[in-house]
């Protein structure tokens, strides 16, 4: 683990300088797994536009890597308002050779015996969130899942780690009596050691987090919101500062992490018990974060229908698109020529959840009905021998579909289909692919959030996309979609636009106008912005004051320390000891801003500070009344009583 701070703490000094938002300190903790602030990865953009975006807060950082070559790529340039990143890889973890004695040994084994058995017994992916499903039984799972959770996340606090344990004989036997157990998984029953060797290693990495030193006074403790940028591990330290300080935690998901873990436990090779007891294990952790979650905001309809399903609150959903930044096609957007007219464009990662196969053989129905179209692929392999591999199948099958075609014996063919990447001197810039073509093509069997698509409505191009994903929201009426893999269909309707040059500029102008309005960076940020102070209004951290020597400080946070208003900061008070908590108030008794003079109170004597009430009544239109505040004992220092806000009738 690494740590970075800027800048560093002056001595005696326990936390650094809070940013407000609105009249309330915050210092926002962004927990990261596998992108921002490493250069490659998920999330890094929105991640690095938030920050940029809210220059206001404070943040410090909590990342997650997941490869050694991510690590060694380094970082991208952070802004001022990043104050600490601290970093963990979750790739690899030595055994933290912590010794454990025999109660400790206990304690890991009955925390670990419940988890396997809240895992082993969870409710089926297909029955969980459906009607008539027992709910008192999922209830009762959750429950003996998160308790057992976080008496691992304080074993692992006390011991110094639990790499060890979850990697030991005992975590791979308590596996397995809770596979034998009754009511177990019927899959689960079938597991063999090397399936149980395979679970525990899993879950052992999965909870790496619980070992990290990050939940003290000096990192997590010391933050007034954990905003985790997915689900899964990056949300994990979230919930255990959630459980050791009370800290709110917001869940942000553009992409359904137990969705991914679900599509890559079917293209792993995993018997079928593995795959039963890992899905249970995330659905049981993406439960659980749900639960704690004070707001979770999904980035479509089609994340939040998987989070609903897995338990989510709908009162506790608020969705924020992701935001994208629309001056780089603003140029585009705004040109009156339409583009080639004859010409496809496709931009993205090639890989086969793009199902460019389908596009291709679609482009060979195309050509029958317009000879003269054209499809450009603009785009890389996404990483892995795999996508390479699947490139390679593509140009393979476009050169056979269309074979180089020549005007005339002496002529030189060309292929009407290309393979470019941005960079290259046919597309140098990513609008330039865009601006080649008069309809944009989307050819997905399985999309989140469609990024190229939104890319090429800001640039007011008409729009053809199979039904995946977010496609539906995103589109919302101003392009055209089709089932996915059917080639015909994908065929037919890009013929349409092609031979209808009116109806694609009408689409176009409406795609273009809907993207500025939905998926700007700055409408992501103001949402964001809102949430955060709503969050920090209605779930407070409430800390206990000490001083340099540790010990308690009474009366140092007052109730008026709670009232959003820049008037709760302290100053120093002449006449005593004490200071005042009234920064709208004069030495001589003035009331805050907000605050009538009438009825005030105000005790006289030296060394006291002044204290003052009033009491504003809602019923009798709201008279002013004594708030009979602000007595100072005889013959000590008077401790400020303060304003208070009267109940009804206080009149």
């Amino acid at each position: 683990m690494s740590a970075y701070v800027r800048p560093a703490e002056p001595p005696g000094q326990r936390r650094l300088p809070r940013r407000e938002i609105g009249g309330v300190l915050v210092r926002i903790g962004l927990l990261t797994e596998g992108g921002y602030p490493y250069v490659s990865g998920e999330a890094r953009l929105w991640c690095d536009r938030l920050v940029r975006g809210l220059e206001q807060h404070e943040f410090d950082l909590y990342a997650l890597s997941r490869s050694q070559d991510q690590e060694d790529r380094g970082w991208i340039e952070l802004p001022p308002q990043v104050s600490r990143v601290r970093t963990a890889p979750m790739w690899t973890a030595d055994d933290d050779g912590t010794g454990y004695g025999r109660r400790s040994r206990r304690r890991f084994a009955d925390a670990y015996a419940e988890l396997a058995a809240a895992v082993c017994t969870a409710a089926s992916p297909d029955t969980t969130g459906l009607a008539g499903a027992p709910a008192d039984s999922v209830g009762a799972e959750a429950d003996r899942f998160g308790n057992a959770l976080y008496a691992l996340a304080e074993l692992a606090r006390d011991e110094g780690g639990l790499v060890g344990a979850l990697r030991s004989e005992t975590a791979v036997r308590t596996l397995e009596r809770a596979c034998r157990a009754p009511g177990a998984l019927r899959a689960a029953r079938a597991a063999r050691v090397p399936d149980l060797l395979a679970v525990a290693g899993q879950i052992e990495r999965a909870l790496r987090p619980l070992s990290l030193d990050w939940y003290g006074d000096d990192g997590l403790g010391s933050v007034d919101l954990c905003h985790a940028t997915s689900g899964g591990p990056a949300a994990l330290p979230g919930l255990v500062a959630h459980h050791f300080s009370g800290v709110p935690l917001l869940v942000t998901e553009y992409g359904v992490q137990l969705r991914a873990h679900y599509i890559a436990a079917g293209d792993a090779e995993l018997s079928a018990p593995v795959r039963a007891m890992l899905a249970a294990f995330h659905g049981r952790l993406a439960a659980e974060t749900y639960r704690q979650a004070a707001i979770i905001t999904p980035g479509n309809t089609h994340a939040r229908r998987w989070q609903e399903r897995c338990g989510a609150d709908r009162a506790k959903l608020r969705t924020v698109h992701p935001g994208m930044e629309a001056s780089r096609f603003a140029e585009i957007g705004e040109r009156e020529e339409p583009g080639e007219p004859g010409t496809l464009v496709w931009v993205g990662r090639i890989e086969p959840s793009k199902d460019l196969i389908s596009l291709l053989h679609a482009f060979a129905e195309i050509r029958k009905e317009e000879p003269k179209a054209r499809l450009r692929l603009v785009g890389a392999p996404a990483e892995g021998p795999d996508a390479a591999a699947y490139l390679a199948h593509c140009k393979a099958l476009a050169a056979q579909l269309f074979p180089d075609e020549a005007e005339g014996a002496h002529a030189m063919g060309d292929n009407p289909v290309s393979f470019e990447e941005i960079g290259g001197p046919e597309t140098p810039d990513l609008a330039d692919a865009y601006a080649a073509g008069s309809v944009v093509v989307l050819s997905s069997i399985v999309e989140g959030f469609p990024i190229s698509l939104v890319e090429a409505m800001f640039c007011g191009r008409a729009t053809v996309s199979t039904d995946a994903g977010a496609v539906v929201e995103v589109i919302g009426g101003t392009g055209l979609v089709v089932p996915p893999r059917n080639p015909r269909a994908l065929a037919e309707a890009c013929v349409s636009l092609l031979r209808d040059p009116g109806r694609r500029e009408r689409l176009g102008a409406a795609a273009r106008a809907r993207a500025l309005e939905l998926f700007t960076v700055e409408q992501n940020i103001t949402a964001f912005h809102g949430i955060y102070l709503e969050i920090v209004s209605h779930c407070p951290v409430r800390r206990d004051a000490v001083d340099d020597a540790g010990e308690p400080l009474p009366f140092a946070n007052p109730p008026e320390a709670h009232v959003p208003g820049r008037w709760t900061a302290p100053t120093s008070e002449s006449g005593g000891g004490f200071g005042t908590w009234l920064t709208g108030r004069s030495a001589s008794g003035g009331a805050p801003s907000w605050a009538g003079t009438e009825g005030e109170t105000a005790a006289s004597g030296g060394g006291g500070a002044v204290g003052a009430g009033a009491g504003i009544g809602s019923g009798g239109g709201g008279a002013v009344g004594s708030g009979g505040g602000g007595e100072r004992p005889a013959g000590g220092q008077g401790q400020l009583a303060g304003a208070f806000l009267g109940g009804e009738g206080d009149a």
